[in-house]
């Protein structure tokens, strides 16, 4: 199994919340505990312009690759630099390679990615550009899909992504969440919003659905958004999710996908848990619940 990274995605964020150094540390656990080899590493590049106009407008754009803050990039709560835009530009472009290798191999994780706050025309969140849109808007534009599932089990809703797809028959956005949390909410084609507090057993219960979800869609691919920021401990969210839920969680949704032979494409998403320890733990243990899942085991 291959997994896509970067270290230009650890840069200065001047004390921001979000932590980007679980990326690295992401990749050396699972490296020092031999369930990834350096031979899976594959370096992501820059995703192009073209690319990232299928889901973005020109003015925005225009706004976010000159650092020129107007309304539409104040609406992040992010610092906006040159060495922040180009971590933005080599994660979407992480995602469409992790998205080309999901097809081939059966399965592939982005460490990195799952930046669905980002509308078209404006950043929010944490968010600069919607890698997953644009991976998905880049593989129909080349004929390698006919249809798209996006499950989003990051904390907060996917509202960019949402939006995005809200008339797009073709693409089915699916998101389960902390309901009394940010974002301001937007209409998926399923959501779940779950209660504060929501632990292992009401998560799990719930997401149940994907197994329908994937029978009435028959998507071509899915986007697999797999947040660690549903753990008890995070600094950011209200749910009460183990560590084992987390891991379980994994498992159904690639469960789910190998029965019915659809690839899938991971994305980590969010995590700011009060150690970051544990980030990197719930992340390690979604590369060897992916890793379950790989070419291998798929049927010929």
């Amino acid at each position: 199994m291959r997994l896509v990274g970067s270290d230009a995605y650890e840069v200065d964020l001047f004390g921001h919340v979000f932590p980007v150094q679980k990326y690295r540390l992401t990749r050396e656990e699972a490296l020092r505990r031999g369930i990834i080899a350096e031979a899976d590493l594959i370096e992501a590049h820059r995703a192009s312009a073209e690319d990232v106009l299928l889901i973005h407008t020109e003015e925005y754009f225009d706004d976010f690759i000159n650092q020129r803050m107007t309304h539409r990039i104040l609406r992040s709560e992010m610092a906006l630099t040159p060495e922040i835009i180009e971590s933005f530009m080599v994660t979407a472009g992480g995602t469409v390679a992790a998205s080309d290798f999901a097809l081939s191999d059966s399965v592939c994780v982005h460490i990195g990615g799952g930046f669905h706050h980002a509308y078209p025309d404006h950043a929010e969140g944490f968010c600069y550009l919607n890698d997953v849109a644009i991976a998905i808007a880049r593989l129909a534009r080349e004929g390698k899909i006919e249809r798209a599932c996006v499950i989003d089990c990051d904390l907060h809703q996917g509202n960019g992504t949402a939006f995005i797809f809200s008339q797009d028959p073709d693409v089915f956005t699916f998101s389960i969440h902390q309901e009394n949390n940010y974002p301001p909410k937007e209409r998926s084609d399923l959501d779940i919003g779950l209660p504060d507090g929501a632990g292992d057993d009401l998560y799990l219960g719930e997401l149940q659905v994907i197994g329908d979800i994937l029978d009435r869609h028959r998507p071509s691919v899915v986007f697999y958004l797999a947040g660690a920021d549903p753990y008890r401990d995070d600094k950011l969210g209200g749910l009460s999710l183990s560590k084992d839920g987390l891991r379980k969680r994994d498992a159904l949704v690639f469960s789910e996908c190998r029965k019915r032979t659809i690839p899938v494409c991971v994305v980590f998403a969010g995590g700011y848990a009060f150690d970051i320890a544990d980030d990197v733990e719930i992340h390690v243990n979604t590369i060897v619940e992916a890793k379950k899942g790989d070419s291998a085991l798929f049927p010929d």
